[in-house]
């Protein structure tokens, strides 16, 4: 084990080298929060791809795939459509409207900063919960490496996570996240996939050992399926993580071509991981956990030094989403959430003060540190990441997308839509269980239903926020953030 000891070490080391390299960019809000609006082409797709393929995705595609066949790979699939979605219908209109958070948007689109506090702080908690349940992973894969106590791994991941991202916000996470894209790819789909393959026997002793609804399509459940999509897929629209990166895009065009290359890579890492849960049910059918899949088959197929990549792949996905999440939920909680709360709300500007670059470090170090807490003192991570996603998109679907494409929708519609929501997704939970499928359905119909009847029984919005909301979506605003001059662009 020494060598995969060594390769872990290196890894975890230029994670932190990265994290070093990146605080001497970070000079300005902008740099700091979206690393300067300046990504090209090749690092926006893999930054992307990397922040949306995380733990789940990985160690849980993988345990899906040991317990349903092929059709595991649908939880991730629904992930890459719902990235395809957003970069070829959204993301171009997103890119041009220069702000740092979704709360900022409505704001420019609603008018009057009402919608932007609770917008805030539902997304907050949802950001918050996703840095928590991606810092939980680092248990499992801690204790398979180094056979770690559950609390030390927490920490020890948690503490190198907050390290980079706080000493250089979003330009040490892209290109930590760049590496990790990269580890990934080589660990997982060039490595662990045809390794698996070949273990089990192949594709024909594969078929020969399981179950024929292990290569059934649509095995996993149609009720399902629709559920992944109502989540996930929705899900990729309006999270926060996944806004941050598209302002990362240096043009339109990169977010919305970029984003549909991450979004395809997306479907093939859901089929691969699929695979090998597959393949890994073929070699151990007595798991008592599914998830445990990944890591068997790591530990026990695997070559002295392969073994150790993909256990650093393991942890690149892992640090990818918490890192996204983590900067993420720093960026709610300062610009929406305190800021407002001190009446210095700042619409999408980038001051370029070192003030607000230290304000944000604070709040991500203060973030980081409640993170590693919360999720030490947590065991369900299935409910805190349903709870997470059944808020987002119960609360904030529906004002977002009918803020994007219904020109009728009021301010007081999207206060109702987020109050109604997702007080009625926490009621259905209550009544229904966390886990259930029916909270998130009708959560979603009643947050429809409160925006379009409480936005056509109140008056339209101004017709010069709707102006300068047309101006800012076509990039024409004056007042938008300046583009930085004469700055290289990576990618």
């Amino acid at each position: 084990m020494a060598v995969d000891y060594t390769v872990i070490v290196l890894y975890l080391a230029g994670m932190l080298a990265m994290g070093w390299w990146g605080m001497r960019r970070a000079k300005s809000k902008s740099e700091f929060l979206v690393a300067g609006r300046r990504l090209g082409p090749g690092m926006y797709s893999g930054t992307m791809a990397a922040i949306v393929l995380g733990g789940a995705s990985t160690i849980g595609g993988v345990g899906l795939g040991y317990q349903y066949g092929l059709s595991g790979a649908w939880m991730v699939f629904t992930i890459g459509l719902g990235l395809l979605a957003l970069s070829i219908f959204f993301s171009a209109r997103i890119a041009r409207l220069k702000v740092y958070t979704v709360s900022e948007m409505l704001d420019l689109r609603y008018g009057g900063g009402r919608a932007g506090i609770i917008s805030g702080v539902v997304m907050w908690a949802y950001t918050l919960m996703l840095a928590v349940t991606s810092t939980i992973a680092y248990a499992t894969i801690f204790d398979v490496i180094f056979d770690m106590d559950r609390a030390v791994s927490i920490i020890l991941g948690g503490a190198i996570v907050v390290a980079y991202s706080t000493l250089g916000g979003m330009w040490s996470i892209t290109l930590t996240d760049m590496v990790q894209f990269v580890v990934k790819t080589i660990g997982v789909l060039l490595l662990l996939l045809p390794i698996a393959v070949v273990k089990a026997g192949g594709f024909s002793e594969m078929k020969a050992q399981l179950p024929t609804e292990y290569f059934d399509p649509l095995g996993i459940g149609g009720e399902t399926i629709f559920t992944y999509v109502l989540i996930y897929t929705f899900g990729m629209l309006i999270g926060q993580d996944i806004w941050q990166r598209v302002f990362t895009a240096r043009s339109d065009k990169v977010a919305r071509y970029g984003g549909t290359v991450a979004g395809t890579y997306c479907l093939v890492y859901a089929l691969a991981g699929a695979v090998i849960g597959t393949a890994a049910k073929v070699l151990y059918p007595d798991l008592e956990h599914a998830d445990d899949a990944f890591a068997t088959i790591v530990r026990d197929e695997l070559p002295m030094g392969v073994r150790g990549l993909v256990l650093a792949a393991a942890l690149a996905a892992v640090m990818s989403t918490s890192s996204g999440a983590l900067i993420a939920c720093a960026t709610v909680a300062n610009n929406d959430i305190w800021s407002r709360l001190r009446g210095a709300v700042s619409r999408g500007k980038d001051g370029g003060a070192h003030d607000e670059v230290r304000g944000n470090r604070v709040f991500i170090l203060i973030m980081g540190i409640a993170v590693v807490c919360i999720a030490i003192a947590l065991n369900n991570v299935v409910e805190a990441l349903t709870v997470a996603y059944n808020l987002l998109v119960g609360g904030l679907l529906v004002p977002i997308l009918g803020g994007l494409l219904w020109k009728r929708g009021t301010v007081y519609g999207a206060l109702a839509s987020v109050t109604v929501g997702g007080t009625g997704v926490l009621g259905l939970m209550a009544w229904y269980g966390i886990l259930a499928n029916e909270p998130v359905y009708y959560g979603l119909l009643l947050s429809l239903a409160a925006y379009v009847v409480v936005s056509l029984a109140t008056r339209p919005t101004d017709a010069a926020v709707l102006a300068a909301w047309r101006e800012r979506l076509a990039g024409r605003d004056a007042e938008a953030e300046p583009e930085p001059e004469s700055v290289p662009t990576p990618g």
